[in-house]
């Protein structure tokens, strides 16, 4: 598989690429996002690492242009910024996921098998129709929920969060994706509907609700699903 990788730093640039090559990975490099895009123009890619701080501008820029060129690429957005609003911005934006700088390259490769599993999955029709992970199951078909083997009752509202974040398995989603998922496109900054509903949630399905297992927040960010 071919990984489209736009990152100025050449040490670390070199380091992923010769991870990703004996990972079985075809790793191109490139430093600006002019050599991105003429890039993108000769070859088909099923990842894109994107630095946010480029000589030419803000990596995310490109973020449009690659899914509209290559809509089956998925994009894994490195960046300097831990606050909270970057990592906003990438996932609004249309990443599928980030990793904030410095990170270790083998996080990295687990992020991209994770993302090849997900690929696996909409090629097959979407989510797997049943998610198992411990004592929580969720068949999608059946809009049935069970913990350790009991059934739980879940409003409309609720199912149709947590199977959002079931096909999202493993990845962060945004406030604004769970919003505009559940509630509709005319929801956007209504953040108090989503956390109220996932502590409902996590009453019903986690052990402790203080402390969860599977249903996780990432702060100031969203929520991910622990992959099953």
């Amino acid at each position: 598989m071919r990984v489209l990788m736009i990152e100025d730093e050449p040490e670390m640039a070199r380091v992923i690429a010769a991870k990703l090559g004996r990972s079985g990975f075809i790793a191109d490099h490139m430093r600006t996002l002019g050599e991105a895009r003429a890039a993108l123009a000769a070859h088909r890619y099923s990842f894109a690492l994107l630095d946010r701080r480029l000589p030419d501008g803000d990596g995310i820029s490109l973020l449009a242009e690659l899914r509209k060129s290559q809509p089956g690429v998925r994009v894994l957005v490195l960046t300097a910024c831990d606050a909270v609003t970057d990592k906003i911005a990438a996932l609004d934006s249309g990443a599928d996921d980030y990793l904030t700088k410095p990170f270790g390259v083998d996080e990295l490769l687990a992020r991209l098998r994770v993302a090849l599993r997900h690929a696996a999955a909409a090629g097959a029709g979407g989510a797997p129709p049943v998610y198992v992970n411990g004592e929580l199951e969720v068949d999608l078909a059946a809009r049935r929920v069970t913990v350790a083997g009991r059934e739980v009752h879940l409003t409309p509202h609720e199912f149709k969060l947590l199977a959002f974040l079931v096909k999202h398995a493993g990845k962060v989603v945004t406030h604004r994706q769970l919003l505009r998922e559940v509630w509709g496109p005319e929801y956007g900054d209504e953040n108090h509907y989503v956390r109220v509903y996932m502590a409902q949630l996590r009453h019903k399905l986690e052990r402790d609700p203080a402390r969860p297992r599977h249903l996780l927040t990432e702060p100031g960010v969203g929520y991910r699903l622990l992959e099953s």
